[in-house]
């Protein structure tokens, strides 16, 4: 077999990606994936991305897939480089971002031999991924059965990620001739800007014949993980049915009611709740603890679970319906009609919450960056938030705009690849960006900012270091051997990463000054890595101290 004919059965996969709307592609270093490389390169559809690092490779691409809403694609070669995509894999499973992985592969008499660089890779991914395994390329099978078992895969893969494993024997590299062109010659006749063998979609129906009746009565929405004019729509449709809204930091609602996460451990609260006969859930993955507790003790007659994602998506089992819709169609199925809110007191606990959080958050950094968040907020920017404290300090005290964009790995909640993530984010929307990280987090893919040395547009990565992982000061981890064994200080600087990488660095340590850094971040067209250096413990004490207090409420 040629090298010539190896890009021609490359070809194939990489116009069968294009023609289901795959726009982007991100490429790892490596030579048996040569042939993918070379033909994606010559592809004109298709925008390249590149990073030495496959663990942050997946998590630029599913940065890519959650901002685009479409399947997004990476090439890398044999051995552990594949083996690094699992963590991205599996978020993108559980949040239903579409990945395409293209893995070249030794071919099979080269396995289980002894060969260098050759592991076993169909099913590395088990079950967080549906396979593909293809044949070596040979002439002897018909470029239209490659093109129609992509087509089939691609189509199949309604969210999560395929894996594709593609052998390829040498010679990977040498001049193009004629081998394979009259191969290739049955594909040309298809439009190209359709999959050679169409599968439908099944429809979904979302209308609950019931509805007219359940509007009438006493009804609470739990707004979950949303996109941003879902969120607004959500908080507008509550608003009309009088209904009050437990949100997400997630939900891009604009928590009408702020605070929950504190307000919902009173008593007064729990008992006005205690009078909902249907509880309508938009989105999945909570962040909250008094929320999930509460979803777990509450008792309404139904519970209604609205998510485009199939599958359970509630711990708790709660009895009712998992519906299989997207939010704004079955918002369009189920209108809303007027009436006055019937719990009205909820708003009274959420303000006198609001007013506890400004006073005890004044002279505490880290929990007055989670308080006054949307205060830093770029216009008609974006928000990217990290895992651990950090997210459940801002969801619990911030209140952001309704509709305005956020994001974050909230599937697995890990603390990998974020950095990356928050970099496939911006490059799909060009829009001025703000990220906020926690230092492990930062540490634990500093190599994806080797990323951000070219941005489309302002981006201000802040990297709150309270020198380790405070989470689990709120966690009842032995005091003797916490430091040691799971907060892990590090004592480290940003300042010689963002040098080493050729970023802007600023340090802050109170909050005007680190006003002052992100506002001065978004007047140039350059990535800024601000620090925010915070008391190890202070933001989780605080943050303890409201919990309390909305218990006396």
């Amino acid at each position: 077999m040629s090298a010539s004919f190896n890009r021609r059965w490359a070809q194939v996969i990489i116009a069968a990606l294009t023609r289901h709307q795959v726009r982007h592609i991100c490429i790892a270093p490596g030579s048996r994936s040569a042939p993918l490389t070379l033909a994606a390169a010559a592809e004109p559809a298709l925008t390249c991305h590149t990073h030495f690092d496959e663990r942050g490779l997946g998590f630029l691409a599913l940065g890519l897939a959650k901002a685009a809403a479409a399947p997004v694609a990476l090439i890398v070669t044999s051995g552990t480089a594949v083996a690094n995509l699992l963590p991205a894999v599996i978020e993108a499973q559980l949040t239903g971002e579409r990945l395409i992985v293209l893995s070249a592969d030794r071919p099979p008499e080269l396995i289980n031999c002894g060969a260098n660089q050759a592991i076993t890779q169909p099913g590395i991914f088990s079950h967080f991924a549906r396979r593909c395994d293809l044949p070596r390329p040979t002439p002897e099978i018909a470029a239209r059965w490659l093109a129609a078992t992509l087509d089939e895969a691609i189509a199949a893969t309604r969210t999560g990620a395929l894996h594709v494993n593609c052998p390829f024997a040498e010679p990977l590299y040498g001049p193009e001739d004629d081998e394979g062109r009259e191969w290739l010659a049955p594909l040309a006749a298809s439009p190209q800007e359709t999959p050679w063998v169409t599968h439908s979609a099944p429809a979904w129906q979302a209308q609950q014949n019931d509805w007219p009746a359940w509007r009438q009565k006493r009804g609470v929405v739990v707004a979950g993980k949303m996109g941003a004019d879902e969120g607004a729509a959500v908080a507008q449709w509550a608003a009309t049915l009088g209904w009050p809204v437990l949100a997400d930091i997630q939900s891009q609602t604009g928590q009408p009611l702020p605070c929950t996460d504190l307000w919902l451990n009173s008593p007064r609260a729990q008992n006005l709740l205690k009078q909902a006969e249907l509880v309508v859930q938009f989105g999945a993955r909570l962040t909250g603890k008094r929320l999930l507790q509460w979803q777990q003790q509450a008792r309404p007659q139904q519970w209604w679970l609205i998510d485009a994602l199939p599958g359970r998506s509630d711990p708790t089992s709660q009895p009712g319906r998992r519906i299989v819709s997207s939010v704004g169609s079955w918002l369009q199925a189920h209108p809303a009609d007027h009436f006055p809110a019937w719990a009205p007191e909820l708003e009274t606990l959420a303000q006198a919450m609001q007013h506890q959080v400004s006073e005890l958050t004044a002279d505490e950094p880290e929990a007055q960056l989670a308080h006054r968040l949307a205060t830093l907020l770029p216009e008609n920017g974006q928000l990217f938030l990290g895992n651990s404290l950090l997210v459940r300090l801002i969801d619990a005290m911030a209140q952001l705009p309704a509709g305005y964009p956020v994001y974050a790995n909230r599937g697995a909640s890990g603390i990998d690849g974020l950095i990356a993530t928050l970099t496939g984010l911006q490059r799909t929307q060009s829009r001025p960006t703000l990220a906020l990280l926690g230092d492990i987090s930062a540490l634990y893919d500093l190599n994806s900012l080797a990323l951000l040395r070219q941005v489309p547009a302002p981006l201000v990565l802040v990297v709150v270091n309270n020198n380790g992982g405070r989470i689990f000061s709120l966690l009842p981890t032995p005091p003797r051997e916490r430091e040691q064994f799971f907060t892990l200080p590090q004592a480290v600087s940003f300042a010689p990463a963002a040098e080493m990488f050729g970023l802007d660095y600023v340090s802050a340590s109170r909050w005007e000054a680190l006003q002052q850094a992100v506002e001065q971040g978004f007047a140039q067209r350059r990535a800024t890595l601000v620090e925010f250096r915070v008391p190890p413990d202070r933001g989780a004490e605080t943050f303890a101290r409201l919990v309390a207090l909305g218990a006396t409420l």
